[in-house]
């Protein structure tokens, strides 16, 4: 435990703590697989002239890659497999941006970071609407009460009408989108918009391949009949027509979850990035205090509290170490401080603390409400952990998804046993799959059980390349896990087609092909205990 401060200091400590939160805008970019996500972050970073360069598309040969795309595979697919966190300051505020998975079976670990953010930013392709796994993360936000500002992307390629894709918004999230600004040109021809705040015209000068900031030239609406005439002209006939349906911006109803602010957006040609940063800053929830496992709210200037929402390994490949990312809920963090390790009750010194910039990372030596922080070399924390200084607090638990893909793991090379079971433990503990392991299978070829079936590429990749630990998988006939007890377990042993693992936390789960097994399990053993793994999943 720290040692108590002086009231002087603590009281100094809060309004540090206070004033620094209201400086923070902490959001998660969500979206369907190629809608532009993480080629929109590597543009918000360039716009906030924290990187002079951005890679356009990553995954492409000849292209520079993005920052918050770095581990090998991703390079290779050209898509995320993994959140990445960047920290950055924008005209007087701190960004802590979190960059999500696309695709849906990561989507445990997209959960876990929409646990940490205040805001989101919902990324809409303008050719194809809000798509399935973007809908399936709004209702994430809605669910957590997170406000959402919406991006049209890709509006330089040939797309949907914009009012079309204002009423897909309005019937299928039930928001009432809020433009805040306006596409001059069909989607195809984007020249720029028109900014609702004051009706001026935003032009746009394309960069090659979209490396550097686009040049924007404010023109007066005169100007802008003058230059690009009709077009311009529609453009103002559609705004007045969202203005007479009262499609305006109100700060209470979008943190409400009424409405959302939306923009009209290129982010491979750097268009209209700018107006999102400003957005963000503007309007987007500064953090405030985050309610416990017992629905207590905790104020933003008590002491220091945070809880771990991811765990990633081989970031480092010289070093091999371990970073815990948490998100600082309460109080002032610095670096070596020793708090307290809510699940264990041990106390947790934070001599390795740094702020990550995708890959790159620096020590940081304070950190507020809001802040992202990385603990390396955190062995002992887990996904949910809460940690505390001077007053005790539970977070709550982060959920677990239910894995719908079983198989069984092999060493290839019987001589790595120690690599392969050091692996296993680790790829367990950061949550990349769910490790289950049974007397009738041994240590030595536990299951895997995933989301999604692209988990397992991952799991077999990560065992080759960082742990030195070549596997085999060997795909299982099971679809669905639930759990079970100890009494049960006779009952379902005399079943054929079912298996019974253990998960690492104790928790005993019967395997089963589908759900019809499950029924016919049940019909003829009413008594056993079979329950689902968890009470909420992505809607």
């Amino acid at each position: 435990m720290t040692a108590a401060h002086p009231a002087g200091d603590a009281d100094r400590a809060a309004r540090s703590a206070v004033a620094e939160a209201a400086r923070r805008r902490t959001f998660a970019v969500i979206s369907h697989p190629d809608a532009g996500k993480s080629t929109l972050t590597e543009a918000l970073a360039l716009h906030a002239r924290v990187i002079g360069q951005a890679g356009a598309v990553h995954g492409k040969a000849g292209r520079r890659g993005t920052v918050s795309d770095w581990m090998d595979m991703e390079k290779a697919r050209g898509i995320s497999i993994t959140s990445a966190a960047l920290q950055f300051e924008y005209r007087d505020a701190v960004i802590n941006l979190l960059d999500t998975p696309g695709h849906a079976d990561f989507s445990e670990d997209t959960y876990r970071v929409l646990t940490a953010v205040d805001a989101a930013v919902m990324l809409v392709d303008a050719a194809k609407g809000l798509e399935t796994q973007t809908m399936k993360l709004f209702a994430v936000c809605k669910h957590r009460g997170i406000p959402i500002v919406t991006v049209i992307n890709k509006w330089d390629r040939p797309g949907k009408n914009a009012l079309e894709l204002m009423d897909e918004i309005s019937e299928r999230t039930s928001l009432t989108p809020t433009p805040l600004t306006w596409p001059v040109g069909i989607a195809g021809d984007f020249r720029g918009v028109l900014d609702r705040s004051d009706g001026s015209y935003r032009r746009f000068t394309r960069t090659a391949g979209g490396a550097t900031i686009a040049p924007e030239e404010a023109l007066s609406p005169e100007a802008a009949v003058a230059r690009e005439g009709d077009a311009w002209q529609q453009a103002v006939e559609e705004v007045d027509l969202l203005a007479a349906t009262g499609a305006d911006h109100e700060q209470s109803l979008f943190l409400d979850g009424v409405t959302t602010p939306v923009l009209f957006a290129s982010a491979v040609s750097n268009f209209g990035v700018g107006a999102l940063l400003d957005t963000l800053v503007d309007l987007a929830p500064a953090p405030t205090g985050r309610p416990d496992a017992e629905g207590s709210v905790r104020d933003l200037g008590e002491p220091f509290s945070a809880f771990v929402f991811k765990v990633q390994s081989g970031m480092d490949a010289a070093h091999r170490d371990r970073l815990a990312y948490i998100r600082i809920c309460t109080g002032v963090f610095e670096r070596g401080m020793v708090v307290t390790h809510g699940r264990t009750k041990r106390p947790f010194t934070t001599k390795y603390a740094q702020h990550v910039f995708g890959r790159e990372r620096e020590s940081v030596d304070l950190a507020y409400p809001g802040d992202v922080v990385g603990l390396v070399n955190a062995s002992a924390l887990g996904v949910g952990d809460s940690l505390y200084a001077d007053r005790p607090v539970d977070y709550p638990p982060l959920t677990t998804f239910a894995p719908e893909h079983f198989a069984v793991v092999r060493s290839r090379e019987t001589a790595k046993h120690k690599q392969f079971r050091k692996g296993i433990e680790q790829l367990d503990s950061e949550g990349v799959v769910q490790v289950l392991r049974s007397d009738r299978r041994g240590d030595g070829a536990p299951v895997l059980a995933v989301v999604g079936p692209m988990q397992f590429e991952v799991a077999t990749h990560r065992m080759e390349h960082e742990f030195n630990a070549p596997v085999a998988l060997d795909r299982l006939p099971y679809s669905l896990a639930m759990r079970t007890d100890e009494a049960s377990l006779p009952l379902i042993a005399s079943s054929g087609g079912v298996e019974v693992v253990q998960r690492a936390d104790g928790e005993l789960l019967a395997l089963f092909s589908d759900k019809w097994a499950l029924r016919m399990l049940q019909q003829r053993h009413s008594g056993i205990t079979l329950e689902p793994l968890v009470a909420a999943q992505l809607a």
